[in-house]
């Protein structure tokens, strides 16, 4: 007798508990799309039999699960704010911490232009740019990688989201950037190169470029910060990501380069993540 939807869930739920703090609802999601359906087919119709192919696929995904593989890579896909992302391995898979500089930029929609130009440094999936771009619908928003497949990634994922308007191009940081904006965020590298959490989940899988970063995690950021200050308009804001211990050395850091108005923002595990300040030259 084949197993039923409900059956299998709640099985290799179970097997994966181990290896997941999200094991049931990595279950759905690999069997959803083995059936070719969403995840609430699967609460509507539990206790339909799986077929044999639809059970041999189911396990095939699973596999790769149980070995560690993050669900994103697997079904080359992750959600993000509204928007459905493809992903791929040469990209950090975009996590819903990082929805808190969103939020932040919400909060400060009004003190900036109706047309505000922004940029994006580091745009991997090209997931902060595009859900910017679709809040807004008159900012004209940048977003750049210094891998290529991660630009043409991005530039994916605007047509996917009907968002083509935004620029997505190659450069190191601000090596081919031009002009000044009035907002820059990034999620850069901010991990320390001998932290044990890269031995450990989803981040094994992750390419070390997106991840780590030379000065404990805080070179990049660094970098960020000194030469935002010459590509921000008058009173333009930097909003970084950055590692749960680092609130302290990126408000000290943003402070002593004479932003002002530095604060962070929690994120959805309670963790400091997001900190930001506003820049003017005439005050430095």
């Amino acid at each position: 007798m084949r197993l039923s939807i409900e059956q299998i869930i709640s099985q290799f739920s179970q097997q994966l508990m181990v290896n997941s703090d999200t094991a049931k609802l990595d279950v759905e999601l690999l069997l959803a799309r083995s059936l070719g359906k969403d995840r609430t087919y699967l609460y509507t119709w539990s206790d339909k039999p799986v077929t044999e192919k639809e059970e041999s696929t189911f396990k095939a995904l699973f596999a790769r699960r149980l070995k560690g593989e993050p669900v994103a890579y697997i079904l080359e896909q992750q959600a993000f704010w509204d928007l459905e992302l493809k992903t791929a391995e040469h990209t950090l898979i975009p996590r819903a911490d990082t929805e808190t500089l969103i939020e932040w930029v919400l909060e400060l929609a009004d003190a900036l232009p109706e047309c505000a130009k922004v940029i994006d440094l580091g745009t991997g999936t090209g997931a902060i740019a595009l859900s910017l771009a679709h809040e807004f619908p008159l900012w004209e928003v940048q977003g750049v990688d210094v891998i290529p497949q991660a630009v043409e990634l991005a530039q994916h994922n605007a047509i996917l989201n009907q968002l083509e308007r935004v620029l997505f191009f190659q450069s190191s940081w601000f090596d081919q950037v031009e002009g000044r904006f009035d907002l820059i965020v990034s999620n850069p590298p901010y991990i320390d190169p001998d932290d044990e959490h890269l031995a450990q989940g989803d981040v094994r899988f992750e390419p070390k470029s997106a991840l780590v970063a030379d000065n404990k995690g805080l070179a990049d950021l660094e970098l960020i910060a000194e030469h935002s200050r010459d590509y921000l308009v008058e009173g333009g804001w930097l909003l970084m990501e950055h590692g749960y211990d680092q609130q302290s050395a990126v408000q000290q850091l943003l402070i002593t380069l004479g932003y002002q108005h530095v604060a962070t923002r929690i994120d959805l595990g309670g963790n400091p993540r997001i900190t930001g300040g506003q820049f003017y030259k005439g005050a430095v």
